[in-house]
């Protein structure tokens, strides 16, 4: 059953609203004034709260401020002298609607509705990003890890552009991911961009976009993804699988902060955070003349090298665990157990495919193991092609 908060000085309106609402199946509190209600506030959970403008002690907009700072329920204003500039006034601070006495049953009715139906918008939007950062979580406590949690956390509060270098399967988007955010530009977007994945001939149009007609195939104009990654960050994943040509792009946008679409005439100003990430030795790559050198110093402000599972084995049990519950979770099953002889035999492996490929083990352990994983369940399961 929802639950309401009525924030009004005079006792006829809050015992009128009280006997609607709860004809309406709402629970209903009330408080006399603000003080009141913001006590309540903080120590109830409310769906919709209502609060009048003109009261004693405090005035409905100073109660709408303190309450923003405890709760995100939403706060519909209600007052006998509303004015325009009041009501203009009330949503800027943040009311969800402002509504004059009289009361209009249906209009409140339906501003209710509407309320609740942000407010739940609003609580699985929490949810999600609840659990969006739990599948990006960086699991370890080895101090190779520890150093780069603390590399990020330096270097996240900065604009300063980052190059990630590790081996294919060692996490390389997770520590971008990281640097997003806990950076000032974690409200704007996260594009990833795997330059491995895009043949050559098409890369620059993904990057910086198209005009309409720029080629046989381009129907209609194409924002690329630097525009589309604005006051956020673009991840260059694979970035030294990137062509020379499209390099040369990339340099002249990290130079300039401005970027030009394919078929393009003018200069269009972006403002994004470029991190890229490679397993190849780009300076190999640089003598092979196959990446330029001053695109490498650009990107490479901060330098992040993400070490495999080989080289980290003491956070294997850890990261097992944690895959183990995050797997049983999404698959609606009881979490399975490990016996300790299973995670020694797991950190004798040698990891090829690094975390990727212990994730993918411990996802067939799961599924093929019953009560616990032993370590013969490990023998067996763990590498059966190398077997």
């Amino acid at each position: 059953m929802a639950r309401i908060l009525i924030i009004d000085d005079e006792r006829a309106i809050r015992n009128a609203l009280r006997e609607i609402l709860e004809y309406e199946n709402y629970q209903v509190d009330d408080a006399e004034d603000g003080p009141s209600g913001i006590e309540l506030v903080g120590k109830e959970s409310y769906d919709v709260i209502l609060c009048d403008i003109k009261m004693p002690k405090m005035d409905g907009i100073e109660v709408l401020e303190n309450i923003q700072k405890t709760t995100d329920a939403p706060v519909v204003m209600i007052s006998g002298h509303g004015t325009i500039e009041t009501a203009v006034e009330a949503i800027r601070k943040g009311a969800y609607d402002f509504i004059a006495k009289p009361l209009d049953l249906n209009r409140l009715l339906i501003t209710l509705r509407n309320a609740m139906d942000k407010s739940r918008l609003v609580t699985e939007t929490k949810a999600l990003k609840r659990k969006v950062s739990k599948q990006y979580e960086m699991i370890g406590e080895s101090p190779v890890i520890i150093k780069i949690k603390d590399m990020i956390e330096r270097v996240a509060a900065t604009d300063a552009r980052v190059l990630i270098t590790g081996e294919s399967g060692t996490g390389k988007e997770l520590v971008a991911r990281w640097l997003h955010e806990k950076s000032n530009r974690a409200d704007g977007p996260f594009v990833e961009v795997n330059c491995a994945a895009i043949p050559s001939e098409l890369i620059e149009s993904v990057l910086f976009g198209h005009e309409k007609g720029s080629f046989t195939s381009a129907i209609k104009q194409r924002k690329g993804d630097f525009e589309q990654a604005t006051n956020g960050t673009i991840f260059l994943d694979e970035i030294g699988d990137m062509s020379l040509s499209a390099q040369a792009k990339v340099l002249r946008a990290l130079q300039e902060n401005k970027i030009m679409r394919v078929g393009g005439e003018k200069d269009i100003p972006v403002n994004v955070r470029v991190v890229a990430a490679t397993n190849k030795n780009l300076l190999e790559e640089i003598e092979n003349k196959n990446f330029r050198e001053d695109l490498y110093h650009r990107l490479s402000v901060i330098l992040i090298r993400v070490p495999s599972l080989n080289e980290r084995e003491d956070d294997i049990p850890m990261l097992a665990h944690y895959f183990v519950e995050q797997i049983c979770e999404n698959n609606g099953r009881p979490p399975i157990q490990f016996t300790d002889e299973a995670l020694e035999a797991l950190k004798k492996i040698k990891w090829t495919g690094n975390i990727r490929e212990l994730r993918n083990v411990v996802e067939r352990l799961v599924i093929l193991c019953d009560q616990q994983i032993t370590a013969e369940d490990v023998l067996m399961y763990a590498q059966p092609a190398r077997r």
